[in-house]
């Protein structure tokens, strides 16, 4: 028995059992690659977020080697003091150059990214605006800024313009944030249309593209290229832990923000710099993507089949516009139970309930990846249409 001070705790993780909501962690034992070893078995990779096949790549994996060997193992320093490395700059020049913005920030990771962007640029006296569906990056960055919050409904241009019209005029200054691929769900921000409304007014933009660079816009540019709004966005948020395939986050946009969030972002100022292995691979991911279209086009074919036959057999696939394919199953219990036969059949796609979706939205979310060939789509296919007929899903 816990001690009675921790009793609460016991009883809350005996209420998430029983809702089926406990969270039991899968044990990776190979590269996130097209198959994987996940808890002792080889199993297809429907659910990372390796889009490109970036994480075990060759050049990547020696980018790092190398920076091992030159510079070592840690940073030891903040970026501030003593942790700037040449490959810092060099990560941020490229990204600057890849993304066709004045300047770019690297940070510790595209959560702490959102943290590091909102807070100086926006305070008590100020007022945000927030996509109902923004991620808890944003969430929390935006709470931690300690402006006021004002929820506009997910990806409406006119309640958006409602909200700025009615709040603004009492603070000193707005901002307006937003997913640009949104992580569960799979759509697009109408950043054209949230565009001409902050300009209407004088807000501030800013956007998390964490789910759309290496995956929308030209060669994978992100969503501020897809929209031709570049110049014009004035904070672009990323992140190198998904198409990637490394880890780290970015801030990108007008040279004097960044400059500006470079000399008062908190998570950046007094936290350790990135290490050198994984600064190094991140930079000969953006060179790869700089130099070719092929994985972006590839991770697109692969995208419109697999989305294509998933219709085909019956499921709902909801709004998604993206590789991120979620199949919704509605109840919890059932997500879970389908994603353990899946997983028992080779397939390895986790289900996902409240709190990270809605309750009564929960799904199955699938990851579609450019490293996954004609074959492993097929198989995918064929183990969700067995498990789906199973359990009544499908027909």
């Amino acid at each position: 028995m816990p001690e009675a001070k921790l009793r609460w705790i016991e009883d809350e993780l005996a209420a998430l059992k029983e809702q089926s909501l406990f969270i039991n962690l899968r044990t990776i034992e190979s590269p996130a690659g097209a198959w994987m070893v996940v808890d002792g078995k080889r199993v297809l990779n429907l659910c990372t977020n390796n889009y490109l096949g970036l994480a075990n790549d060759p050049r990547l994996v020696q980018a790092a080697k190398a920076a091992l060997d030159c510079f070592g193992a840690g940073p030891t320093a903040v970026r501030t003091i003593a942790g700037t490395l040449s490959l810092h700059r060099e990560l941020e020049q490229a990204m600057a150059e890849f993304k066709n913005v004045e300047d770019a920030l690297y940070v510790q990771a595209g959560f702490l990214a959102n943290q590091a962007a909102l807070a100086p640029l926006v305070g008590p006296e100020d007022v945000i605006f927030s996509d109902r569906l923004n991620h808890a990056s944003i969430i929390d960055g935006a709470r931690l800024s300690r402006a006021k919050i004002i929820v506009y409904e997910h990806n409406d241009p006119a309640d958006l313009e409602a909200k700025i019209k009615e709040h603004l005029p009492q603070y000193r200054r707005g901002l307006m944030v937003t997913d640009g691929v949104f992580s569960m769900d799979g759509d697009l921000a109408p950043l054209d249309q949230l565009y001409e409304v902050c300009e209407r007014y004088a807000v501030l933009t800013m956007v998390d593209d964490a789910h759309g660079e290496g995956v929308v816009g030209r060669g994978g540019r992100g969503i501020v290229d897809h929209f031709g709004l570049h110049g014009k966005f004035d904070v672009e948020i990323g992140t190198f832990s998904k198409a990637f395939g490394v880890v780290g986050g970015i801030i990108a946009g007008k040279k004097l923000i960044v400059d500006y969030i470079r000399q008062k972002a908190r998570p950046f100022l007094f936290s350790s710099a990135v290490t050198p292995a994984d600064t190094a691979a991140c930079l000969a991911a953006v060179h790869a993507l700089s130099e070719s279209t092929e994985l972006v086009d590839r991770l697109w074919q692969n995208t419109r089949y697999f989305k294509g036959e998933m219709k085909a057999l019956g499921f709902d696939t909801g709004q998604s516009v993206t590789p991120i394919t979620p199949v919704m199953l509605g109840d919890v219990k059932l997500a879970k139970e389908f994603s353990r036969q899946l997983f028992e059949r080779g397939v390895f796609a986790m289900a996902l309930g409240f709190p990270t979706v809605p309750k009564g939205l929960a799904r199955i979310r699938v990851m579609v990846s450019a490293a996954l060939t004609r074959e492993d789509l097929d198989f995918g296919l064929e183990q969700f249409k067995a498990v789906g007929r199973g359990l009544g899903v499908v027909g």
